[in-house]
């Protein structure tokens, strides 16, 4: 195949003319390096714009042409450079021209076949380390300067190491690819030598956050690599740097299946054999991923995690992503490690870091027939070879297979042919039958099926059913036909339907038919679907409530038509299929919200699951592994992983409502756990990028924000339902005229706090194709929507005792802090107690509370005749949480433990203790409460507004009515 690239053909006289040496010019023309570096030029963008910015590389490549020797030595030659260096700007720069010109000539090497893909990816690898390594030797020495040498108690000093994991560890990195790394020093101490000791753990912080700068931050000269750090301990909520024993304890205590499966790839950034502390970190991290036994306990999690694979597959379209797509990278990597966690405890061959040589292993051990272990081998070396030419023509982390002609040509160009490593190490020449994009994809996408193939079967779903797949019953003709009405008619005899009902499914089901017809779906699509629809046709059409499911079902058919991996997921899984019709057929709200965000399939897999949400206390943790597989640089990934996550759950909840699994007080919680979750997540998220741009507050330490969230209304209360927006509060503890440092630009820290407010509600406000958030209300806050949109903790404290409505009072019965440091938690519990235990003139506040309730009645209840607002009708929701709220302000101030709650049934609990209410008052009023919010959910589940007949709830009603005229106009 002939290398056609327009936009390339004058890149080598592009780049003599922009350099201005006519004399090396006429040299490269005349001499065979001249090829080369056309083909290099060619194939990267990246090496053409390293030449231009250095150009004095050229001349020396014109002597030496990069080649697997030179390509070496990284760390005594980097070291040269930095032996004069003082400065950390000069440190940054040095490092990332350093970076730079190396991977130009790897990307050399690999154009030119000068190395092998094994090579490629082990140099890389040498590379990364070489660089950490430096970076954190030249920085050790100036922090020591800074805040003294850290010491254990023996007075022996302690070093940083740094683990490189996944790729990075495993000698397999990619061209462009992020490195995870965890900090850990040995023991905790002190430092010496500086007029303040500090704390260890507070210089290796310290240490780890200018190494991760080092490397991360982008200058003029570029960067040199994106640093995750989210693999470590705790993940983002973590310190950046633990002592062994603390490391020790988490992993013994709460290390989970993915942090073992992470774990193995773990490697000792700098020479291993030296490091005296590699054998006792080595010994203390061992028996925590690898097993004595044969670890079949892993095997339910590894097909958890194997289940999630799929499941990312269909939620980001990964259909041509090499890595994460079917078939992929991952999935011979999971492939491997799955043997190493459940088999390496008892096989140390098992316990090498690197793929390939692990490959071997397996088939000696009859784990995986030699066929298949070759056609792994195959298939990983392939992709491996497509992943790095694809980040190499402009050093992006890409997967993904490129859309332009220029890039599709370079790719099947370098592909056509490459070098890979026999078992002997020897360099042996690998051709495929590639002649054009074509017959390129078809070579990757033999390699995706061969891969595939194992993968199925060898970490397949046991429980895969076959019922489907050779289904057959009268709805095969009027699927397949053209002249769908007769037969339509015929299928419909054997149902004894009225000839109305007939009528009414016969125009339902000539909708659906017709709007398929015009649909553009392939023909594996049409395959799947010609399968799947009879058994679905023939469920619904047995279903009792047949004209209300079968549209719902048929619409969400509708939207996933063209999406064959949601067709072959309700196919392939006919549990699946049953538990979605029967969930439609309890509630419109999930059959809504399934059509439009498919991606909800995936949770009807595993009923267990499905049925069982996490405990309360789990919900941030879940969703902080569920955002570890996002890149933590991509924010729209992040964000829609947000919706994603709180969706799913939602229908985890609702699914166990409807099954009577969860009463409605747990279900409740549930979904008010489940928001704080979110919210915590997103402040972080914004406060990431708040940071970045702006830098952090100069009054704060490691790990600090002195930001809260304040929760007002139903999450206040404890009290979410399934489409409840969030009253929510910003406050923060910043001491006058502070400012930002470290950022692009320095502001005042009250206006930091205002951006980081204002990017917390537009992350939750953006409309993705995930949907909205939360709506979020800010209302409640001081001066309302005329304030400001962030408070500082003390103008909080001022407005609440100065300026604030006997409403706004009445609103922060119902609060809590849901988001902060502890200190400031308790800080503003204390506010709130004293403000609610303020001594108040009674007469006044019944006064007050019963104008504003006669107002929301007049503006928020138009109920028709003969019907009942279960929440602001007299009698309802509303009349009992104003009951509460007054309760609470009348009395608190002789009994301050009424200030305690903020939910109205412990709050009715702690008046019948205090003797406010009578026991009977109490336990009524809760039962009541109760009851009507267990309706409301109920009717929101079934797609209906919370209104009833006023034939329903009389007694409760009239109670609460009694209630309230024996408090406000006894």
């Amino acid at each position: 195949m002939s290398l056609v690239l327009p936009a390339q053909l004058n890149s080598l006289q592009t780049l003599f003319t922009l350099l201005e040496n006519p004399a090396l010019a006429n040299e490269i023309k005349t001499s065979p390096f001249r090829s080369q570096l056309e083909t290099a030029l060619a194939l990267s963008d990246f090496v053409f714009e390293v030449l231009r910015k250095q150009p004095d590389l050229l001349s020396r490549w014109r002597q030496t042409p990069p080649s697997l020797q030179t390509c070496s030595n990284y760390a005594e030659r980097l070291a040269a450079e930095l032996q004069e260096i003082h400065e950390e700007e000069q440190l940054y720069r040095v490092l990332r021209q350093f970076r730079n010109r190396e991977m130009a000539a790897l990307s050399f090497c690999q154009s030119l076949n000068l190395m092998s893909v094994e090579q490629t990816f082990t140099t890389l690898s040498q590379l990364a380390e070489s660089l950490i390594v430096a970076t954190r030797d030249w920085l050790y020495p100036k922090i020591c300067q800074e805040l003294g040498t850290p010491m254990n108690k023996c007075g022996q000093p302690q070093p940083l190491l740094i683990l490189g994991m996944g790729k990075l560890g495993g000698f397999e990195l990619n061209f462009s690819s992020d490195i995870d790394l965890i900090f850990t020093y040995p023991e905790k101490g002190e430092t010496v030598g500086a007029r303040r000791s500090v704390d260890n753990s507070q210089f290796f912080i310290r240490l780890a956050q200018r190494i991760i700068k080092a490397l991360d931050q982008h200058t003029i000269d570029g960067f040199v690599y994106r640093v995750d750090m989210r693999l470590r301990p705790f993940g983002d909520a973590g310190a950046l740097a633990l002592s062994f024993a603390a490391m020790e304890d988490y992993y013994q205590e709460q290390g989970r299946d993915w942090e073992r499966y992470a774990m193995i790839k773990a490697r000792l950034m700098g020479d291993e054999s030296t490091n005296p502390y590699y054998a006792q970190l080595k010994k203390m991290l061992m028996p925590f991923v690898y097993r004595r036994y044969i670890d079949f306990s892993v095997i339910q999690s590894l097909r958890d995690m194997k289940a999630m694979i799929e499941r990312e597959i269909r939620r980001r379209g990964l259909m041509d992503n090499i890595k994460l797509g079917a078939g992929g990278i991952r999935e011979v990597e999971f492939i491997v490690q799955v043997f190493q966690l459940i088999r390496g405890g008892r096989e140390p061959d098992l316990q090498h870091r690197s793929l390939l040589k692990i490959l071997p292993h397996l088939v000696r051990l009859n784990l995986i027939p030699a066929p298949e272990a070759h056609a792994l081998q195959a298939g990983y070396l392939f992709l491996r070879r497509v992943e790095n030419v694809l980040q190499a023509i402009a050093d992006q982390q890409t997967q993904q297979l490129p859309q332009n002609e220029t890039d599709k040509v370079r790719l099947a160009h370098a592909c056509r042919y490459f070098t890979v490593l026999d078992p002997q190490g020897e360099v042996i020449d690998i051709h495929y039958p590639i002649h054009d994009w074509n017959s390129f994809y078809a070579c990757l996408q033999q390699q995706h099926q061969n891969v595939r193939n194992v993968f199925s079967q060898l970490i397949g779903d046991e429980n895969d059913s076959q019922e489907n797949r050779q289904h057959e019953s009268v709805w095969n003709d009027f699927i397949h036909l053209g002249n769908h009405h007769e037969y339509l008619d015929t299928a419909l005899q054997q149902y004894a339907f009225t000839a109305e009902r007939n009528e009414t499914l016969k125009a339902e089901l000539s909708r659906f038919y017709n709007d398929i017809q015009r649909r553009q779906i392939g023909q594996r699509g049409r395959d799947v679907l010609y399968k799947l629809m009879p058994c679905v046709l023939d469920k619904l059409l047995a279903h009792p409530q047949v004209e209300s499911v079968l549209p719902k079902i048929l619409n969400i058919i509708g939207k996933i038509v063209t999406r064959t991996t949601y067709l072959e997921l309700l196919l392939e899984h006919p549990s699946a299929l049953n538990m979605l019709i029967r969930l439609c057929a309890a509630s419109p709200m999930i059959a809504e919200q399934v059509a439009n965000y498919p991606i909800l399939l995936d949770e009807l897999l595993d009923h267990k699951t499905l049925f069982n949400p996490p405990p309360f206390s789990e919900y941030r943790n879940t969703l902080k592994e569920y955002l570890l597989r996002i890149p933590q640089d991509d924010e729209e990934q992040q964000i829609d992983a947000l919706r994603q996550f709180k969706q799913a759950t939602l229908l985890r909840t609702a699914a166990a409502d409807i099954l009577d699994v969860l009463p409605v007080m747990k279900v409740s919680d549930h979904l008010t756990y489940l928001a704080e979750a979110i919210v915590s997540a997103v402040v972080n998220l914004a406060w990431q990028q708040t940071t970045r741009r702006f830098g952090t507050p100069d009054h704060l330490q490691a790990n600090e924000k002195n930001f809260l969230v304040i929760a007002y209304g139903k999450l206040g209360g404890i009290e979410l339902g399934y489409n409840s927006d969030l009253d929510l509060v910003f406050l923060y503890d910043a001491p006058p005229n502070g400012q930002t440092i470290g950022g692009k630009r320095c502001i005042d820290s009250s206006q930091f706090y205002l951006r980081l407010a204002q990017k917390i509600v537009s992350i939750f406000n953006i409309n993705t194709r995930a949907g909205i958030l939360y709506e979020v209300d800010m209302r409640l806050r001081p001066s309302g929507s005329s304030g400001l949109l962030v408070s500082s903790i003390e103008a909080f404290e001022q407005y609440q005792q100065q300026d604030a409505w006997t409403w706004e009072r009445q609103a922060l019965v119902r609060t809590r802090a849901i988001y902060g440091e502890t200190v400031l938690q308790v800080r503003f519990a204390q506010i709130r107690a004293s403000i609610l235990a303020t001594a108040r003139d009674i007469s006044q506040l019944k006064n007050d509370v019963s104008e504003m309730r006669e107002k929301m009645y007049q503006h928020l209840a138009n109920t028709q005749p003969g019907r009942f607002n279960i929440k602001t009708d007299a009698g309802g929701i509303t009349d009992i949480e104003f009951i509460a709220q007054y309760l609470v302000l009348a009395n608190a101030p002789q009994h301050p433990e009424l200030c305690r709650w903020s939910d109205n049934v412990r709050i009715f609990d702690s008046m019948a203790e205090a003797q406010v209410l009578s026991a009977v008052q109490s336990k009524t009023l809760k039962r009541c409460y109760v009851d009507l919010r267990n309706r409301i959910h109920h009717l929101n589940l079934i797609g209906q507004k919370s209104v009833v007949s006023e034939q329903e709830f009389v007694t409760e009603r009239a109670f609460v009515r009694e209630i309230w005229q024996w408090l406000f106009n006894h």
